[in-house]
């Protein structure tokens, strides 16, 4: 099957084109805007583009040898690397390897499945191993096309957590000195994240967020769901298709999102109820390990804080969780809460995703969150909640 055809982004493709025929495309783009708006998509159409036998004013020609093998992913020069969970491996070569045969096993299966959300359960990382494998094909001759192109999906996480911190050194070195024609495209949601060094030698380019209607035709188009369904996985999606996705129920579960949405309110409510007990319940609900799955969940977590203050001050209107208006207003109600006071919890939701990026305990982290959250926003001390806060 391939690729799926790229959804919106109309404008910043004809200046890309244009940019290509004139021959003043950069060598080394980073795109970057909100997760799952299609970044990595653009990246393949870039790549796509700048292999193509006969690009019209409009992109690529779609119907030219490499075309065809670009959207089928199978076009020997253009190398798709993106964060895998670690495989087990003894040694750096072992892993290296390792990471190969994970990367060509997911690019198989993307070739029968392209759409796939830009949220998963799993920890993922860029290693030193999926550089070392990069520069591995930049050192040799292009088969095709006049030079190769490298996409590195989220490559913020090159940064080290458990990625190595040679990961990045590793690409910047590339980044130096590029082989040849290469080209290198990067992709990010938190730029703010890579190496200084790295940005400076790329050219940032924006990819914003679409219209919610191009979202919800997308989600009809591609989805058997009911209208209803849709239309509020595309209210939620804040302008991402990939977020639009991940809110959709999977087999009758909820989608990966809407369970870390529930979660999230969980903590926002519990942290501000009348009674703190819950926290202890909730806080110790929560593993023991693998704490960098928490940093989605703290952004549901500033997204219902932010709700909460728009309820409470009666800007229904602003309300992003529109399908909870009626609980947050409640919840609001029976707390006491202040709006003037929810901009004063950001800072100890960042402090928490600080630690979560750290992988400390995840009970600790959400228990010092909560803690934070309820001293900050009722502006009363509370008991101390098993864990270290800060």
């Amino acid at each position: 099957m391939g690729l799926h055809d790229l959804v919106g982004h109309d404008e910043l493709r004809a200046s890309l084109v244009r940019a290509h025929a004139s021959g003043t495309l950069p060598a080394a783009l980073l795109l970057h805007g909100p997760r799952g708006v299609g970044k990595q998509r653009l990246a393949l159409w870039i790549a796509q583009l700048s292999v193509c036998s006969t690009p019209t004013p409009e992109g690529p020609c779609e119907s030219c040898g490499p075309c065809r093998m670009t959207r089928s992913l199978e076009h020997p020069d253009v190398h798709w690397y993106f964060p895998l969970p670690r495989p087990k491996a003894s040694s750096k070569q072992k892993l290296a390897e390792a990471l190969e045969a994970a990367r060509f096993q997911e690019l198989a299966d993307l070739r029968s499945a392209s759409l796939v959300p830009s949220w998963s359960d799993d920890v993922r990382g860029l290693y030193l191993g999926t550089i070392t494998n990069l520069r591995g094909h930049a050192a040799k001759r292009p088969t095709m096309a006049a030079g190769p192109v490298f996409i590195v999906g989220q490559a913020e996480l090159l940064v080290p957590q458990e990625a190595s911190p040679e990961a990045a050194n590793a690409l910047l070195k590339l980044l130096e000195e590029p082989p040849g024609q290469a080209r290198f495209l990067l992709t990010s949601s938190e730029p703010g994240m890579l190496l200084p060094t790295i940005r400076s030698r790329t050219v940032p380019v924006h990819v914003p967020a679409l219209p919610r209607e191009a979202v919800h035709a997308f989600l009809q188009e591609h989805f058997e769901l009911e209208e209803k369904t849709t239309a509020w996985a595309a209210h939620l999606s804040q302008g991402s298709p990939g977020r639009a996705m991940a809110f959709l129920p999977d087999d009758g579960d909820p989608g990966p999102l809407e369970s870390l949405r529930r979660r999230a309110f969980e903590i926002v409510t519990g942290a501000t109820a009348s009674r703190p007990a819950e926290g202890y319940r909730l806080a110790a609900s929560f593993p023991p390990s693998r704490a960098r799955q928490l940093i989605d969940l703290f952004t549901f977590v500033e997204e219902w804080l932010r709700d909460l203050a728009a309820a409470a001050a009666g800007a229904d209107e602003l309300v992003i969780n529109y399908d909870a208006l009626s609980r947050l207003k409640k919840h609001a109600d029976s707390s006491g809460i202040v709006p003037s006071r929810l901009p004063d919890a950001f800072p100890a939701v960042e402090r928490a995703r600080e630690l979560a990026r750290g992988n400390v305990n995840p009970q600790l982290v959400v228990s010092g969150l909560m803690r934070d959250l309820r001293r900050v926003i009722l502006d009363t001390p509370s008991p101390s909640l098993p864990g270290a806060g800060r």
